[in-house]
């Protein structure tokens, strides 16, 4: 955990951030919890799948036996195994042939060659996947992959790249809720972060206006498809103002809610604190926000 706030659009509850420990755009995964919450469902126009990359075999005979008991529905196919989390969110761990440097976070139950590297790449329900491809071709820069059969694209930055791919949805409609994804977001640089604005404006998205959220700035747009993006800044940072050796610790709250601690502490629910060994809690459902973050930038 590498910073414990609030939503910001909605500050009774937590905004959790887990990723390694600088928080690295490719491994960052966030939760809204709302306890109680009904399980959601994914359908037309939502992420379904989260993928994760993963460096052998071995790591995968690791997460294999690691998970058993812990997950649900734990299968293997060849290079790839996939699970549902306690919520019904899919997850897939792959060993991935890429150049990108591993993202690992740093656990003393996991060695660090088994350890997961970070996103690979989001999968979504889409009706109509060809209705996406300006925007995501022309506009965001994605460049068209394969991915077995599936329509897929590839955001790739400078250093590091993602797949955003698309697979034939459901007769059911979808259905918010627990598990489910709020939202995928890429990273810009904050130089570049108006122009990508600009250039989703251009290709007939919608997007915010640039909304600072302390720690990055960020503007949301939905793609024809359905699927919510957002593209946030890769600064300031988490470390801004908390000790990086510390991050995730404790509530911090930005500024803009700092007088509102009083009314917000009491409502929350009472976290351990990750790296100081705390005890396990045994959560309660609640909607999920997952930003599967990669690496963005122009040219």
């Amino acid at each position: 955990m590498v910073k414990k706030t609030v939503n910001q659009d909605d500050p009774t509850v937590y905004h959790l951030f887990y990723a390694d420990e600088n928080g690295s755009p490719g491994s960052d995964i966030t939760f809204f919890e709302y306890p109680g919450a009904r399980r959601g469902r994914a359908g037309a126009g939502m992420v379904h799948t989260v993928r994760w990359r993963a460096g052998s075999d071995a790591a995968l005979d690791f997460w294999e036996q690691r998970l058993a008991g812990e997950a649900g529905a734990v299968s293997r196919e060849s290079d790839c195994l996939s699970f549902e989390d306690p919520e019904g969110l899919l997850h897939e761990l792959a060993v991935v042939d890429t150049s990108d440097t591993p993202l690992v976070a740093e656990h003393p139950e996991v060695p660090a060659a088994l350890a997961l590297q970070g996103f690979d790449g989001v999968r979504a329900f889409a009706a109509d996947p060809e209705a996406s491809r300006r925007l995501l071709e022309e506009a965001l820069a994605f460049g068209p992959v394969t991915v077995s059969s599936a329509p897929a694209w590839e955001a790739r930055g400078d250093r590091r790249g993602g797949v955003y791919s698309y697979d034939d949805p459901p007769s059911e409609p979808g259905v918010g809720g627990a598990g489910t994804v709020h939202h995928v977001a890429w990273a810009s640089t904050m130089e570049d972060h108006e122009e990508w604005r600009e250039r989703a404006l251009s290709a007939g998205a919608s997007p915010s206006p640039v909304i600072d959220r302390f720690w990055f700035r960020s503007i949301y747009f939905r793609e024809p498809s359905g699927v919510l993006f957002e593209i946030a800044t890769l600064g300031p940072g988490f470390a801004v103002d908390e000790d990086p050796e510390h991050l995730g610790e404790s509530l911090v709250l930005p500024p803009a809610f700092e007088h509102m601690r009083e009314q917000i502490e009491p409502i929350l629910t009472p976290l351990p604190a990750p790296r100081t060994g705390g005890v396990r809690l045994q959560p309660d459902p609640g909607v999920v926000v997952h930003a599967a973050a990669q690496e963005k930038e122009s040219g």
